[in-house]
C-alpha cells in the first residue's frame, strides 16, 4: 500500500481564495497544539527558533495537528543545512527559515530542501517520517512537490534585498518579521512604528510584484487588517502562549484587583460552581 502526503502550504495559498490566517504554537504542548489545530485557523506556525521546542517535540506536534484540517509550518532555529534535513526527515513539509538577508542565503535554503543533483539534502527517507518510513512511493524523485519553503525577511538589509530574495527560484513565499525588523532599524520593541509598517508594506509590494506569496506577523488586529488590506497573502494573528498570558492576566485583574476581606461573598467565597 502506498501512502499519500498532504498537499503543501503553497497549494493552500493558491487554492484558498483569501488570505490564510494562522497562529503560533510556541509552548511545545501537544494539548495546546491540538486545541489550536481544531480552532478553525488555516495554518499553525510551530516555532523551533524561540522557546524550548526540540526536533522530537516538533515531530510530535506535527503528528497531533495532522488529524485536523490545518496546515503546519515549522520555523527552524536558523538557516542550517543539517537542521533543514533533520526537520524535513521528521515530517515537516512546510518550513520557514528566519533571518534570510540576501538571495544567496535564500538559494542555500532552497538547495537544502532538495536531493542531489538539484540540491544538497541528505538521503534518509526510508528511515524517517518524511516518506512515512518508505511508505510514500516515489518520494525520492518527487519530494520537491510535497515541500513548501518560505524565508523570513526581518532586517533592514533584507528589506533592501527583497526583490533579489523574491526572485529566487524554489521559494513558496516570504514572511516579514516586524519585531526583528524594528530592532534592526533602531526601533526595538516598536514593531507598529510608522517606519516599520512602511517597510513591511514595501516588502509586501515587492513580493506581490514578483508574483510570490507574502506573509507577516501582526498581533495588533488593526495592524493585521492594515497588512491584509495592503495585500498580505498569509498572516499570524496570535500565539498559544500569548493568548494564555493575556487572558490569565485579565482574569487576575478582574477577580483579584481591589480584593478585600470585606468584599468576600457569604460563606467565605469557597464555594465553586460551574
Amino acid at each position: 500500500m502506498s501512502l499519500q502526503l498532504n498537499p503543501p502550504f503553497a497549494q493552500t495559498l493558491r487554492d484558498l481564495g483569501r488570505p490564510a490566517v494562522g497562529m503560533w504554537v510556541c509552548s511545545g504542548s501537544p494539548v495546546a497544539a491540538e486545541i489550536c489545530a481544531g480552532s478553525g485557523m488555516d495554518w499553525l506556525l510551530v516555532d523551533a527558533e524561540h522557546g524550548v521546542v526540540s526536533l522530537e517535540t516538533v515531530q510530535e506536534l506535527l503528528q497531533v495537528a495532522a488529524a485536523y484540517p490545518v496546515q503546519s509550518v515549522v520555523r527552524l532555529p536558523s538557516l542550517d543545512v543539517v537542521a533543514i534535513k533533520q526537520f524535513l526527515d521528521a515530517g515537516a513539509q512546510n518550513l520557514l527559515i528566519p533571518m534570510v538577508d540576501d538571495a544567496a542565503a535564500a538559494e542555500l535554503a532552497v538547495a537544502a530542501t532538495r536531493y542531489p543533483p538539484a540540491g544538497v539534502r541528505g538521503v534518509g527517507s526510508a528511515l524517517s517520517r518524511s516518506a512515512r518510513w518508505g511508505g510514500v512511493a516515489g518520494y525520492l524523485t518527487e519530494a520537491e512537490k510535497y515541500i513548501s519553503l518560505c524565508v523570513q525577511i526581518e532586517s533592514a538589509t533584507a528589506v533592501e534585498n527583497a526583490a533579489e530574495i523574491c526572485a529566487v527560484e524554489g521559494l513558496a513565499g516570504v514572511f516579514v518579521g516586524p519585531s526583528d525588523l524594528a530592532a534592526s532599524m533602531g526601533l526595538l520593541g516598536q514593531q507598529n512604528h510608522p517606519d516599520v509598517v512602511a517597510a513591511v508594506k514595501r516588502v509586501i509590494g515587492t513580493a506581490r510584484a514578483a508574483g510570490l506569496p507574502v506573509g507577516v506577523n501582526a498581533f495588533d488586529p488593526q495592524i493585521a487588517q492594515d497588512y491584509l488590506d495592503a495585500g498580505a497573502d498569509f498572516i499570524l494573528v496570535a500565539a498559544d502562549v500569548q493568548l494564555l498570558a493575556l487572558e490569565s492576566k485579565k482574569l487576575a485583574a478582574r477577580f483579584i484587583s481591589g480584593y478585600s476581606a470585606d468584599s468576600q461573598p457569604a460563606g467565605g467565597g469557597t464555594d465553586v460552581g460551574y
